[in-house]
């Protein structure tokens, strides 16, 4: 009779991570990636939705085990999730993102979860994990800095009429390439560690960082020669092909970044049952799937619209930063929100174009950021004070 309330509470906190990840998978993270190659009439809108689906499932499983146990173990010190408190705080964080999706507030779901399971963790008598807090707080706060500031200055790059646009798509898939050189991969490493493609040839060569610095720029070198080659061609075709491509890599590093804010309070709860974390991965990712199959092509067509006013250039400018951002949380492990990336980048490429961010609402921006702190202070109060009833009553 003893097992009968712990199954039960698991199958509570495993209904709302699936929720969540269906809300993740339609809302930004299964709609951004893809929406400015619709509106530049790149891709088709269902065949967008299908993509962002298998390439967030691909993404989850193979690089979502760092935040996914940063958000299960990480949070708070001296304690561990129990069932209960993994329930409401995956409860909790799930009413409040269906909220934002009803009632059109834009709340922040790695703002929402990270808030409730700190809440939850704090009121079992844990301690804060000021370390952990130190690393999001620097991420959370220089992303509209940096993801802005970064999609600002491709996009004057690629607006100059002073430099050729097939060299500056050829320096820009260079960064890409440089980039992607460094992703880390849980299939380049035995177990479950994660490699990138540099650590993986410097280790089987013996080179150190010579070989793998060696590696990294060679993927660059053959990523910015393959545009150049190909903008010479047909620059307007290529910039088309390589915002897909952007689109890809950003809607594969969503699912490696956003499959731990659903799964992750989890982990302590399978962990007592031996269930690996692949397999928590691959339930996450599938969830991301099929919110992106159902709910997504629809978001995508809203998101199109406005993103073709944007352009391929401006597009490009600001997914290139939203790339880089994501892959560092995913490296370090830190749950971040994709609304937060990809607002700022296109902020950044938005203020580029007008040169004094004409259409650029300080409103509605401001509106934006306050829901993002309620996001992140109303689940943390909510979870706490929830769990602490529940704790006295049972």
């Amino acid at each position: 009779m003893a097992a009968t309330p712990a199954l039960a509470t698991l199958l509570v906190a495993a209904v709302a991570s699936m929720f969540m990840a269906w809300t993740i998978g339609a809302g930004s993270s299964g709609s951004t990636p893809f929406a400015p190659a619709v509106g530049a009439n790149a891709i088709s809108i269902m065949r967008a939705g299908f993509l962002v689906g298998v390439l967030g499932l691909l993404g989850a499983v193979l690089q979502g085990g760092n935040v996914t146990e940063a958000v299960g173990t990480e949070l708070v010190t001296g304690t561990t999730l129990s069932g209960p408190a993994a329930g409401v705080a995956l409860v909790v964080a799930a009413t409040l993102v269906a909220i934002g999706i009803f009632t059109g507030y834009p709340i922040a779901t790695a703002f929402t979860v990270t808030g409730a399971v700190i809440g939850v963790g704090l009121a079992m008598g844990g301690g804060p994990a000021w370390g952990k807090y130190g690393e999001i707080a620097v991420l959370w706060v220089g992303t509209p800095f940096i993801g802005g500031g970064v999609a600002y200055a491709t996009a004057r790059l690629l607006r100059s009429q002073n430099r050729s646009t097939v060299l500056t798509l050829g320096a820009l898939g260079g960064v890409v390439g440089l980039i992607l050189g460094n992703v880390q991969f849980v299939f380049l490493a035995p177990g479950s560690e994660q490699a990138s493609l540099s650590q993986a040839v410097a280790t089987e060569l013996g080179g150190g960082l010579v070989a793998q610095g060696t590696t990294s720029l060679a993927v660059a070198a053959l990523v910015g020669v393959l545009l150049v080659s190909r903008a010479r061609r047909n620059s307007a075709r290529t910039q088309r092909r390589f915002l897909l491509v952007l689109g890809g890599l950003v809607a594969f590093s969503a699912g490696g970044s956003q499959v731990g804010l659903a799964i992750g309070p989890l982990v302590p709860l399978f962990g007592d049952f031996d269930v690996p974390l692949v397999a928590l991965l691959l339930g996450g990712g599938l969830g991301l799937l099929i919110g992106s199959w159902t709910g997504a092509p629809r978001m995508i067509k809203a998101l199109s619209q406005d993103y073709s006013a944007l352009g391929p250039r401006r597009s490009i400018a600001a997914l290139i930063p939203s790339f880089a951002i994501a892959q560092s949380a995913v490296f370090f492990g830190i749950p971040v929100s994709f609304n937060q990336i990809i607002v700022s980048a296109i902020v950044g490429s938005g203020y580029a174009a007008t040169g004094g961010g004409g259409e650029i609402s300080a409103g509605k921006l401001g509106y934006t950021v306050l829901a993002w702190i309620a996001s992140l202070a109303g689940a943390f109060g909510i979870s706490y004070g929830l769990f602490t009833l529940v704790t006295a009553v049972v």
